[in-house]
């Protein structure tokens, strides 16, 4: 007999201003709870004194997450001068101290050489593995923590503001991977100074951006009223980037069972790659456009 799973069968994503203080997983857990949904998930680990866009999935929308951990990423952050921390935050211990505050015009001449593809350390405060530990736990227990360094994309840096000499604010816009954290500790110690980020916001996760966002106490109040469902994004709205392939009946059976259909259409020969196909205005399955059949490799149940 099949096991009956607990919680309700709820899909989309909740688009959540995470509070500072809270972690990426309590802030799943609380929404899951508002919502009694039977699974959840995030779209990229926010640190717990980051606030801003944390893409929560419920349901069927966990199968969409890839795409919007792939997307790229804003954040707006506040970096400190003349002292650089363990953690690469307010958090840490001060290892390292400097006099040197640099101007505005000196910050913005380095700004250039960490925007493209360049190499970055990680914090060693992190969620990466090292031997099937969290670095931050061995971090923590004490250990000596060695990271490789990374290649990472930033699209765009840029310093927005600088309230006074030992602070500026800068915003970014990088790829999956990136630490803004190890991107402030790197300039500090390109401009013969040490720095830490002691604010950090993230605004944007792929399609995800502050416009479409929620607080906490806006979904217990919409939990209250029973309307939790129109703080809710749609399945595919992580697929934004993605062509969409409209389906008749007859094909959207054969997908359900995980079955190849053809495309048809003028735009058929011309279309290859990722993308999704929908019935009637409801996702059906994720998959591949090739050779003029698209080939599911993920199928929706709204069940």
């Amino acid at each position: 007999m099949t096991r009956r799973k607990k919680g309700n069968p709820v899909h989309g994503w909740v688009v959540l201003d995470k509070p500072m203080g809270m972690t990426s997983t309590q802030a799943v857990g609380a929404v899951r709870r508002l919502f009694e949904a039977q699974k959840a998930g995030h779209a990229g680990t926010l640190d717990p004194l980051a606030t801003g866009i944390l893409p929560i999935a419920l349901g069927e929308a966990t199968k969409t997450v890839p795409f919007a951990v792939d997307g790229e990423k804003a954040y707006r952050f506040t970096m400190r001068f003349g002292v650089e921390t363990d953690t690469d935050d307010a958090e840490g211990k001060v290892v390292r101290t400097s006099g040197v505050l640099p101007t505005l015009e000196e910050i913005e001449s380095v700004l250039p050489d960490f925007t493209g593809e360049i190499s970055q350390v990680p914090p060693a405060f992190s969620a990466i593995k090292v031997d099937g530990e969290r670095a931050y736990d061995l971090a923590r227990a004490g250990e000596a923590v060695v990271l490789e360094p990374r290649w990472i994309v930033v699209e765009d840096l840029r310093l927005v503001d600088m309230p006074d000499a030992a602070t500026a604010v800068l915003e970014a816009e990088c790829g999956k991977g990136t630490y803004v954290r190890a991107l402030a500790r790197d300039i500090g110690r390109a401009l013969g100074s040490a720095a830490h980020v002691i604010a950090l916001r993230r605004t944007r996760v792929g399609p995800f951006d502050e416009q479409m966002s929620v607080q906490l106490a806006a979904l217990h109040d919409a939990a209250e009223a029973g309307d939790l469902g129109s703080l809710l994004q749609p399945v595919e709205a992580a697929l934004d980037d993605l062509p969409g392939l409209s389906v008749g009946p007859g094909d959207a059976v054969s997908l359900a069972r995980g079955q190849a259909v053809l495309v048809r259409g003028r735009d058929a020969p011309v279309l290859n790659g990722a993308a999704y196909a929908h019935f009637k205005g409801r996702i059906l399955a994720l998959g591949e456009l090739e050779k003029g059949a698209f080939r599911p490799t993920r199928v929706f149940n709204f069940g």
